[in-house]
């Protein structure tokens, strides 16, 4: 891998991902590379700054900080095929990044990197717009929007905590209507966070599948589907008058959803790619590990692995 031009973005308002994005600048530099930095956030989004400020190709972003600055990353660098080194710098769970004990020597990392000593672990997104019209002959009134993890179309009002009412064709074929809190659409990736929390199933992000969630429905009937990595996931919005529906993109708000609108969900054109410094990598071990499964707590000699 060629450092000729790198993204460095640190979690915003923490401190020691900002010190490290500095330290990681200066040594980048130091490599006659040129660096673009800023902080990512809920307020700060450097990203479209970033990708209109040069015509040059853009080699590597360095992202440190949590998986929800993964998430916010990999939205806007997916598209655009650059690869991103995640690192938990001020994260929690850290689901998506590269242990910070692996980067502590930033310096034998720049090495690997441009002595193509890394693998890159490619992962599957979504695509979403907003249309009017019938099915046949549907009239997009929206942007594209992209997530890593799920888009999700729920409610939200500032004064209640209003119930949907969400029918689900898919590929053109309805198969629910579902009353309750809302819907997620899923990547493999996503499986392992507000989907799992809605006892949506685990999926390996080797795979390619679409799973299909409600959260708390009011019917003991309505399950999780797990449905083709090419299918055409269209959710309607029955009876909101009010404009409290809304599309949502890995937690962030996409857009309202109008009364005679509908989403379509379909799997993204292009995938994220991550570069994967471990060389031992587990996606396994890492459920123990995030997920506090017993694997993780308590240990039984396993004579058969011996």
């Amino acid at each position: 891998m060629e450092l000729k031009q790198v993204i460095i973005a640190h979690k915003a308002g923490h401190q020691g991902s900002k010190s490290w994005a500095e330290k990681c600048a200066k040594q980048l530099e130091a490599r006659n590379c040129k660096v673009l930095m800023g902080p990512s956030g809920i307020k700060d989004n450097p990203y479209p700054v970033f990708l209109a400020s040069t015509n040059n190709k853009i080699d590597l972003a360095v992202v440190l900080g949590g998986d929800g600055t993964v998430l916010a990353a990999s939205r806007y660098l997916g598209v655009e095929h650059i690869p991103i080194l995640a690192v938990n710098v001020g994260g929690h769970l850290g689901f998506l990044t590269e242990p910070f004990e692996l980067f502590q020597d930033s310096e034998a990392v720049w090495d690997r990197l441009e002595n193509d000593r890394y693998a890159v672990q490619k992962r599957m997104m979504l695509s979403a717009r907003v249309y009017e019209g019938d099915r046949t002959d549907p009239e997009p009134v929206s942007e594209t929007f992209y997530a890593l993890n799920e888009m999700c179309v729920k409610p939200a009002s500032i004064d209640r905590m209003p119930t949907s009412v969400l029918e689900i064709e898919v590929d053109g074929a309805i198969v629910d209507q579902y009353q309750g809190d809302g819907l997620l659409v899923a990547t493999p990736t996503g499986s392992t966070c507000y989907t799992a929390s809605a006892n949506g199933p685990i999926i390996h992000p080797g795979m390619a599948a679409i799973a299909v969630t409600p959260i708390c429905p009011l019917s003991l009937s309505s399950r999780p589907i797990v449905i083709p990595p090419g299918s055409m996931v269209s959710i309607w919005p029955l009876g909101d008058y009010e404009v409290n529906t809304k599309l949502w993109m890995d937690g962030a708000l996409a857009t309202s959803i109008w009364p005679g609108q509908w989403v379509g969900i379909t799997m993204a054109k292009h995938d994220a790619k991550f570069i994967v410094l471990r060389e031992n990598y587990s996606f396994y071990q890492t459920l123990r590990d995030k997920l506090l499964w017993a694997g993780a707590r308590i240990h039984y000699d396993n004579n058969h692995l011996s």
